[in-house]
C-alpha cells in the first residue's frame, strides 16, 4: 500500500509503501479522521486521512458511505472532469472506508512537530541508464 503524505506548510509531497503490519492500522478508518502519526511511521506528526484510490485505479469519495464500489451520477468533484457546462456521468468510485483493497492513501498534516518528513520518508533515486 502506498501512502501519499503531503506538507501544506512546505507545498511539497512524500511517498512511502506502508509494510503490511502497518496497513492494518488504516482499514476501516474513513476520509476526513484524523490518525496518529505514529501508526504509520510518521512519529510525531497528526495526519488526516484526505482520500486514495483502489487496485483498479477508482478514486474514493467522500460522500459514499462503506468500503463498496458504486456507479453513481457525477456532475464534478473526485473521479469526473466535466467538459461541458452541466454535464453529467455515471461513474464508478470507491466508498469512503479504507480497506485492504486500497491501493494509495492520501493524506496531509493536520499538526505535530518531529524530525522532519524529509528525513522520514527520503527521497528514491532510481539508478540512471
Amino acid at each position: 500500500m502506498r501512502l501519499v503524505i503531503s506538507d501544506p506548510k512546505t507545498g511539497k509531497s512524500y511517498q512511502t509503501e506502508l509494510a503490511k503490519e502497518l496497513e492494518t492500522n488504516l482499514v476501516g478508518k474513513k476520509i476526513g479522521e484524523e490518525v496518529d502519526g505514529n501508526l504509520i511511521g510518521a512519529a510525531g506528526y497528526t495526519l488526516q486521512l484526505t482520500g486514495g484510490s483502489d487496485t483498479s485505479g477508482f478514486p474514493m469519495r467522500r460522500d459514499v458511505a462503506g468500503q463498496r464500489k458504486a456507479r453513481i451520477l457525477l456532475s464534478d468533484g473526485a473521479g469526473f472532469n466535466p467538459t461541458h457546462h452541466g454535464e453529467r456521468k455515471r461513474k464508478l468510485v470507491r466508498g469512503n472506508v479504507f480497506s485492504s483493497e486500497i491501493m494509495q492513501i492520501n493524506a496531509k498534516v493536520t499538526g505535530g512537530q518531529g524530525q522532519p518528513l524529509e528525513q522520514l520518508f527520503p527521497k528514491k533515486e532510481a539508478a540512471k541508464k
